[in-house]
């Protein structure tokens, strides 16, 4: 029997969080969406994406949907290495002596700051979402039902699994991990299967570009309104972590109101800037559609039942690059002028608060009508609304539900299905030395 892992509280300094961080606040996106809080790439809370004007969100009347397909990235989760610039931050604030008078967003720190984020673990907010998740797509798929369900091999995906089939069977399931397919590459995490993909180190450099053009300027503007507190980059940067990932653990921070909409507009940017390069189009050679292409051949795969035992309903957990790896494979997060670590591009298509915040969820329908449409269609659901799969797009009818049929889907991914594991493009991209 399958039990969520137990997790620890770690106390990372100062006085308590009572009255601080607002215990028994109800979770409320509309709150962080008025104040711009939902907008930090990655690391963003979950919430719905907006709506596409001209899209409906319901298909016609006559449609019946025959095959789902779940792709769930996990729940709000702690630090994954962010928590040394949160407690760099701390320690600076425990060595300083706090001035009297402060302006009212920094007021809190009369009170002391402390940080008792877990880190990598789940949060309560995260377990809450996925449950959520999973009531509301039971009630959206009544008919369907699976026997088991697909997980990376990260405690806190397999504890999202867990959660989400709770909320959506209201029992436990059997949570197979992909480490138990035997495959020599799955969809979920292709990059295991990529030696060549170590895209962190490489991209320092370019975080690093961009993060001298905002995160200076925000630091001389906070050490003027804390006079002998001694503030470094890191510690701006933490302070920045400490926004996220306080609303991840509590669904409130007092650090979020500090910072000016452009400060959180720069680093909303650079998380993109890292993630476009890891999984998207400026990734090195092209390696993040080459892995996103095990995914797309695999849905395909479903969809067309080639190997005669496709089921109707498939609900698997990854981890944001597992999304964007998909919509970068299928050229629906690709931007005319990549993005670049000189300035923002206006109106960029990568955004990963939009496409892989916390708790993400990639849902693909295969459906049919009686007349609305001819011969099987599929359609993309990311994050609560439909979205647009313009690279197969063909009639009216296609525009105004953002839908294509299954036949122009496949051509309009023959990127991806001219790729197979441990051939020339993969190797090329993933093994061959330079």
């Amino acid at each position: 029997m399958y039990i969520p892992t137990v997790l620890n509280v770690l106390q990372v300094s100062l006085s308590p969080l009572a009255g601080i961080f607002g215990f028994g606040r109800p979770a409320s996106n509309d709150i962080h969406s008025v104040h711009g809080w939902d907008k930090f790439g990655v690391l963003s809370p979950y919430h719905d994406r907006s709506h596409v004007h001209g899209v409906r969100a319901d298909l016609p009347a006559d449609c019946t949907v025959d095959q789902v397909v779940l792709l769930h990235r996990h729940g709000s989760r702690g630090p994954e290495g962010e928590e040394v610039y949160i407690n760099k931050l701390v320690e600076t604030l425990e060595n300083s002596t706090i001035p009297h008078h402060l302006p009212p967003s920094l007021r809190f720190l009369k009170h002391g700051y402390k940080s008792d984020l877990v880190p990598k673990n789940l949060t309560i907010i995260g377990r809450q979402q996925l449950f959520d998740h999973g009531v509301e797509f039971g009630r959206r798929y009544p008919g369907f039902s699976t026997d088991f369900v697909l997980s990376s091999t990260t405690q806190r995906v397999i504890d999202s699994a867990f959660y989400f089939t709770q909320g959506m069977f209201g029992r436990e399931m059997d949570i197979v991990t992909v480490n138990k397919l035997g495959l020599p590459v799955n969809w979920i995490l292709p990059w295991e299967s990529c030696p060549k993909f170590s895209p962190w180190s490489e991209l320092e450099a370019e975080r690093a570009t961009w993060a001298k053009k905002y995160i200076p300027v925000i630091k001389q503007r906070l050490s003027a309104l804390l006079p002998g507190v001694e503030l470094s980059d890191e510690d701006i940067r933490g302070a920045l972590y400490a926004c996220p990932y306080d609303l991840a653990a509590h669904d409130v921070s007092p650090w979020c109101e500090v910072f000016k909409p452009h400060e959180l507009a720069a680093f909303d940017y650079e998380s993109d800037l890292v993630s476009d390069g890891i999984s998207g189009y400026i990734s090195r050679n092209d390696t993040g559609p080459i892995l996103g292409s095990v995914y797309v051949n695999k849905l395909i795969e479903r969809f067309s039942n080639t190997t005669g035992d496709a089921r109707d309903l498939y609900l698997e957990f990854g981890h944001d690059v597992t999304i964007l790896l998909v919509l970068s494979a299928m050229n629906l997060n690709k931007d005319i002028i990549p993005l670049t670590p000189e300035y923002i591009p206006p109106d960029r298509k990568f955004r990963g608060s939009e496409q892989s915040p916390f708790a993400a969820w990639m849902i693909w329908e295969k459906f049919t009508c009686k007349h609305s449409f001819e011969g099987p269609q599929v359609r993309l659901l990311l994050n609560g609304e439909t979205y647009p799969l313009t690279s197969c797009q063909k009639s009216l009818k296609d525009l105004r539900f953002g839908t294509c049929s299954l036949s122009r889907f496949v051509k309009a991914n023959v990127f991806s299905t001219n790729i197979r594991y441990g051939d020339e493009t993969w190797n090329a991209a993933c093994v061959d030395k330079y």
